[in-house]
């Protein structure tokens, strides 16, 4: 995976898999723990950073790759999409957007598990026309999540919902980067990529959805809240849903995720000015007495702080890792081992799976492991279609769930935009685990590797 000789530590692959190890290990405690936020991950991947140093062989050469893996392109536009992100949430929220969507879905009966199973169809139709779940979360989560309160909706399945429409999208829309990597990487159309994906997505999104609609509810909040608010919130602000509207149109016109939201953010700007929903000196005041500058705009980025300083960090250790040929060693072992049409599968699955816990990047993964299944498939009569999904749902399933991951990372830190609301934030770990649409995929793909039904259609 690198043009470099490969970095060596101290220990052999015991020495070079540690710090991963210790990463997994560390978040995973806090986790459990009830980590508050993504801050709260900085010192294990610090303390993982320096123990790669300390085992690696060649400091330098280990210190050269964290850096290679920080500043690829893809980091950088990570980082600046969650800063501006930030920027867009909190302009929308600064409107009073989350009072009228209350006021509305109050009167339209929509609550509890029925405001959850909504969320869950607005993300996925929003994920499968776009094809970015990161972009899907950057824009519901803001718009649905701070809601959860006033309509009796729980935080922690309601995040999860939002999560789980994002990974809807990301696995089964023709335009997913994931969908392209799959079926481009087993020589397969992309048409016919999606429809034989539908068996698998189809099935985990009705089980989704009916959960939802089951224990959606908050058990101890009703729509009474938004009652307790006073009179009907005004619909004027109702006309910020155009930002994030215009956002989703830049999307599907393939635009670049950092000009939509560019453009989403002008758009707010001027809708809200215009509309007197805020005024200049609420998006940027200079307090001279204190030598501090405050306002939207500088809150709106601040909240892009945790999450970007992670990707930085997890992104040096990922690099490290990637510099020691581990992942080359382990295809061709997998490889090896594919015997028979069965073992030829779960050899697929074993290698995408291990592929994209050490690299932690779905497409990374899947272009790393698709040489190998496009190898070994065809010999064993593993359609190019199954091949595809074996890769897709796979790494549709881990990014989503696991708690060390930026998809659930990330959702779990835009839920800090129910806040004024008075909404808890959710843990990683609790987003995760709520998404139901990535544990039902999952069953769903070791129940037809088990069974070998579909082997030879997809």
């Amino acid at each position: 995976m690198s043009e470099s000789p490969p970095l060596e530590f101290r220990g052999g692959s015991v020495g070079a898999l540690l710090p991963l190890v210790a990463f997994l290990a560390g978040v995973g405690t806090l986790g459990l723990a009830g980590a508050p936020d993504e801050r709260g991950f900085w010192p294990v991947l610090l303390g993982c950073l320096a123990m790669g140093l300390l085992l690696a062989r060649d400091s330098t050469a280990y210190a050269e790759a964290v850096l290679r893996g920080m500043s690829r392109p893809i980091v950088m536009l990570m980082i600046l999409a969650w800063l501006l992100a930030g920027v867009l949430g909190a302009l929308i929220q600064q409107s009073g957007f989350v009072d009228s969507l209350v006021g509305v879905a109050a009167r339209a009966g929509v609550s509890g598990g029925g405001f959850v199973v909504t969320s869950f169809l607005i993300a996925a139709a929003v994920s499968t026309s776009t094809g970015t779940s990161l972009g899907t979360l950057i824009i519901c989560v803001p718009l649905l999540y701070p809601a959860s309160g006033s309509l009796g909706a729980d935080p922690v399945w309601l995040i999860g919902a939002i999560l789980a429409g994002a990974t809807f999208g990301d696995n089964i829309s023709p335009v997913s980067d994931t969908t392209v990597a799959s079926a481009t990487t087993q020589e397969a159309d992309i048409g016919g990529v999606v429809r034989s994906r539908l068996r698998y997505a189809l099935p985990a999104a009705a089980a989704a959805a009916v959960v939802y609609a089951l224990v959606g509810a908050h058990v101890s909040q009703g729509v009474a809240g938004a009652g307790e608010r006073g009179a009907a919130p005004s619909l004027l602000p109702l006309v910020m849903m155009a930002p994030p509207a215009l956002t989703i149109a830049c999307l599907l016109r393939r635009a670049h995720l950092v000009t939509s939201l560019m453009f989403g953010i002008l758009s707010a700007l001027v809708i809200g000015l215009l509309a007197g929903l805020f005024s200049p000196a609420d998006l940027l005041h200079l307090d001279r007495e204190s030598f501090v500058a405050t306002g939207i705009v500088l809150e709106g980025m601040e909240r892009g702080v945790g999450i970007s300083v992670f990707t930085l960090l997890l992104m040096g250790l990922v690099g490290g890792l990637e510099a020691t040929g581990l992942m080359d060693r382990f295809l061709e072992r997998a490889e090896r081992g594919a015997r028979t049409p069965a073992r030829a599968e779960w050899s697929i699955f074993g290698a995408i799976s291990a592929a994209v816990m050490l690299t932690t990047h779905s497409v990374v993964a899947i272009l790393a492991v698709g040489p190998l299944a496009r190898d070994i498939g065809p010999e064993h009569g593993i359609s190019r279609y199954r091949r595809a999904n074996i890769l897709d749902v796979s790494v549709c399933t881990y990014p989503f769930l696991l708690p060390f991951f930026i998809p659930t990372i990330l959702a779990a830190s835009l839920t800090a935009s129910g806040a004024e609301a008075g909404v808890p934030r959710v843990s990683a770990l609790d987003a995760g685990l709520a998404n139901l649409h990535s544990w039902g995929l999952l069953i769903v793909l070791l129940m037809a590797l088990a069974t070998g039904r579909g082997r030879s259609a997809g």
